[in-house]
């Protein structure tokens, strides 16, 4: 275990992108025995589990290989999804992102197509990265961020765009500005109970889905981030990894409401100093 961890330790200073794939928690009985508070907890102790793990079964070949990106996956935790399944299943994604580089979008959506084996994810709500204390989201912030989205969307990446925690003024905003409008938004409970009328009446004006969600405002902090990683690769150096994003994906069966997995995909990069 001892040698198993020190190789891990090796091939993690060598790297400069990180990977990580949880595989379907659905199966995962590790997060049964102790259920998770908050969304925050539960990536956290995904991270960490994927990581332990990952570092019994990693092959000699590997060692040699040294790779510059590490992947970090439970093969036997992955399911892709068959051509013959893929009209009955509904793949949702939300995007946390922490970095401020819109092509990360890109590179996430990509990932998260080959890892679940499907050429288009039928819906992408975003995240965008967390703000500096006192200074409020805008639409100049956004506009990077959804003209990548809509990229994606007209090269037939993703099938339908959404938002996260945007209020009636700037969802209106962003609906008025975008040539590819927002066909979903979701809302924070914890900081309305309820429904805003105004967000409310705006949204059936113009079709578009307005969800709940519990997550954090931010759902993992860059320090949350190196202490899951130290904590599942014992001893690893993690000061200079950056967390750049954070996808969560659901899988489920349309005709049924059930769902048949759902996971995280996880990227950070080396900052060298």
């Amino acid at each position: 275990m001892e040698k198993q961890n020190s190789a891990a330790i090796l091939l993690l200073k060598q790297a400069t992108t990180l990977n990580i794939h949880t595989g379907n928690l659905v199966n995962w009985s590790r997060l049964k025995k102790k259920c998770p508070s908050s969304t925050s907890e539960e990536l956290q102790g995904c991270i960490r589990e994927t990581l332990s793990e990952w570092c019994t079964k990693i092959a000699p070949t590997l060692e040699k290989e040294a790779p510059s990106t590490l992947e970090c996956t439970l093969t036997q935790a992955t399911e892709a999804i068959t051509p013959e399944e893929r009209e009955e299943l509904k793949v949702s994604v939300k995007l946390f992102l922490s970095g401020s580089d819109p092509a990360s979008i890109r590179i996430a959506v990509d990932l998260a197509c080959s890892t679940l084996g499907v050429s288009q994810l039928d819906s992408v709500m975003i995240a965008p990265p967390p703000l500096p204390e006192g200074v409020s989201l805008t639409l100049e912030h956004l506009q990077p961020y959804w003209e990548e989205l809509e990229n994606l969307l007209q090269s037939h990446k993703i099938a339908a765009i959404g938002t996260s925690d945007l209020d009636k003024p700037l969802l209106e905003q962003l609906y008025t500005w975008a040539q590819v409008k927002p066909s979903s938004n979701q809302v924070n409970l914890a900081s309305c109970c309820v429904m805003p009328p105004d967000l409310t009446a705006f949204a059936k004006e113009y079709d578009i889905q307005l969800l709940t969600h519990n997550d954090s405002k931010e759902l993992l902090t860059e320090t949350s981030f190196q202490e899951s990683v130290s904590e599942g690769v014992k001893d690893a150096v993690v000061a200079d990894w950056s967390l750049e994003w954070v996808l969560r994906y659901s899988i489920i069966v349309k005709s049924r409401g059930i769902i048949k997995s759902k996971g995280y995909l996880v990227q950070a990069k080396r900052i060298r100093s």
